[in-house]
């Protein structure tokens, strides 16, 4: 693990034990918010922390990965509630200076009987990292956004697709599935603009913003990439806020 990955790591821990010495990777002078139910700066990341019931936060983080100056993590949380979140640091000089985030309430297992966590969490294929980025922004772009389903088929191998998501099984199969029943149920889901493609060997993580049953919303997307296919994938989708309910004015993005 990389210096700035154990300090994420470490940092994220303290919101669970309250330890101080974590926060000091935390560039004081400038820490740019865009969880938007916390105010800007070092004052609003500990405002939120003293909101929080005495003891009752968890964390654990179960995947960190780290792509030049950014570190994105994966972690199951006790936060105000059971939640899964992804969230991003951006260093500057040694120091966080920018964090993004998106949660979601933890549900499943899903009909496959995959959690929102579990499966492989070591990167590997260091050295196809760009290669992979490529592949996932491609797909998120195509299939996605632009809703080209007739190159569906080629971003896999097959009906081989381990699927995390609480309410989808496994496959492509599971996914046409979940999407005609969201159909049936009159649920749109639509990703309009990638903010972020971030990776370290197989794995990508993708912040994305789009509706979902009309709602402005976050999605950020996990993908695990296997001989040149997506292999695997776990996400997370949070509403994004009308802007009076905004404690800084940096956006989601």
């Amino acid at each position: 693990m990389t210096t700035q990955k154990k300090e994420v790591v470490d940092l994220l821990k303290a919101i669970e034990t309250g330890a101080g010495e974590p926060v000091a990777v935390i560039n004081p002078d400038k820490y740019i918010q865009h969880n938007l139910g916390a105010a800007d700066g070092l004052a609003g990341f500990g405002a939120l922390l003293a909101a929080l019931p005495k003891g009752s936060a968890k964390v654990n983080t179960v995947r960190a990965y780290q792509d030049g100056d950014f570190v994105f993590t994966h972690t199951d949380y006790n936060f105000f509630g059971p939640k899964i979140g992804f969230d991003i640091f951006r260093y500057e000089n040694g120091k966080i200076v920018e964090h993004w985030d998106n949660l979601q309430e933890t549900s499943g297992p899903n009909p496959s009987n995959h959690t929102m966590t579990d499966g492989p969490t070591e990167a590997k294929d260091l050295g196809k990292t760009v290669e992979n980025k490529t592949l996932v922004k491609n797909f998120v772009d195509d299939i996605l956004i632009n809703g080209r389903m007739e190159k569906l088929t080629t971003y896999f191998d097959g009906d081989n697709y381990i699927q995390h998501n609480p309410q989808i099984g496994d496959g492509l199969s599971g996914l046409g599935a979940a999407l005609k029943a969201m159909a049936d149920a009159g649920i749109t889901m639509k990703y309009d603009t990638i903010h972020h493609v971030l990776g370290e060997g197989n794995f990508v993580l993708t912040a994305s913003e789009g509706t979902f049953g009309g709602k402005s919303t976050s999605f950020y997307d996990l993908f695990r990439v296997e001989n040149g296919k997506i292999a695997e994938h776990w996400d997370t989708l949070e509403a994004i806020p009308a802007k009076a309910d905004w404690k800084n004015d940096n956006g989601k993005f």
